[in-house]
């Protein structure tokens, strides 16, 4: 097998700013292919981590949260997730977010995975943690979520996300992971 190549066969040759908000970066660029023929490509940049939790009791139960989702014009069943500015721990990211939409306070947290979400167009990074340990207050959401929340077995979870009931990507990675990692 060849082994991949870790240069850029890519050159920009302009890169200009088409829209910039609090959270995203749409970048218009000239470029040169690989094959070194002109070409464009549209990268939108994230300015914060996607983050997401899975929070998980003693009986593997799990929250869920629904909300409607405008850019795919459809409600969602998500766990818990949100943004954490880059250079703030994500950890700290991940209690805010756990805290805010579904009122869960956990005192142990562990990594269960990173991924790109849609690396073709964004650079878009999400870490997803499990939360264990937990206490339970009131959920707070800002002001532009309007969210269900739902306490299930994480079996249940595993086969919503199965069956195609649950399509969004941290979602599915995160609940195939743990599912893999609980046996």
């Amino acid at each position: 097998m060849n082994e991949p190549q870790n240069t850029n066969p890519w050159k920009k040759l302009s890169d200009k700013i088409v829209y910039e908000n609090p959270w995203i970066v749409l970048h218009h660029e000239e470029v040169l292919n690989p094959l070194g023929k002109p070409g464009i490509y549209g990268l939108l940049h994230f300015k914060h981590l996607a983050i997401g939790i899975i929070p998980l009791d003693e009986h593997n139960n799990t929250w869920i949260v629904g909300q409607y989702r405008y850019p795919l014009k459809q409600y969602s069943w998500e766990i818990p997730e949100g943004g954490g500015k880059i250079g703030i721990d994500p950890i700290e990211s991940g209690k805010r977010e756990l805290l805010e939409e579904c009122g869960i306070i956990a005192n142990d947290w562990q990594k269960l995975i990173e991924i790109h979400l849609s690396n073709s167009a964004t650079d878009e990074f999400a870490i997803i943690y499990v939360a264990r340990d937990l206490s339970f207050t009131k959920a707070e959401p800002e002001e532009t979520e309007e969210l269900k929340i739902r306490k299930i077995p994480f079996e249940e979870l595993f086969q919503m996300v199965m069956s195609g009931q649950i399509t969004d990507a941290m979602t599915v990675a995160a609940v195939l992971k743990l599912k893999i990692l609980l046996g």
